[in-house]
């Protein structure tokens, strides 16, 4: 069972943050599905990573192509991850399953801690994920770094 990893963003926006934990997750050879709600924010997100740094290439693709299967990395706003991805990355509010996070090797939920909705969704998910017995850490960067403020381990769920 993966666990999930709740990262609040309040100093760099996710176009800045996503290709860091995107690097990252292929690091350890992972394929990622990024999961958003948005087809209009997903497309723009590939345009980010396109664009993106000037010293690796992140390969991806956007969902509804010929070759999602074989995409690396996958950005959609479908629950289904066609190519077969160890971790999902949720944005914008995107929602992952107890059932979904246990059979993922790692599960991200990115929101903007500028946000308050943002923040209250990511807080119902952080309750709904834990108390389905799924471990879960909260990384926060508002000191400047990255660091672990919380987390909850596994459970067996009742």
């Amino acid at each position: 069972m993966g666990a999930v990893y709740f990262y609040h963003l309040t100093r760099q926006p996710l176009e800045a943050t996503l290709p860091i934990l995107l690097d990252k997750a292929r690091g350890a050879g992972w394929r990622v599905a990024v999961r958003g709600t948005s087809a209009k924010r997903m497309a723009w997100l590939d345009e980010r990573l396109w664009l993106g740094r000037d010293d690796g290439f992140l390969p991806h693709g956007l969902a509804g192509g010929d070759f999602d299967a074989d995409q690396p990395i996958l950005l959609t706003t479908d629950a289904a991850c066609p190519n077969g991805a160890a971790c999902v990355m949720a944005v914008d509010g995107a929602e992952i399953s107890a059932e979904e996070a246990a059979a993922l090797d790692r599960a991200c939920i990115l929101f903007d801690g500028n946000d308050a909705a943002a923040v209250e969704a990511a807080r119902e998910q952080w309750r709904a994920l834990t108390a389905a017995g799924c471990s879960a850490q909260y990384w926060s960067e508002a000191n400047g770094k990255w660091a672990k403020q919380a987390e909850a381990n596994a459970t067996a769920a009742p």
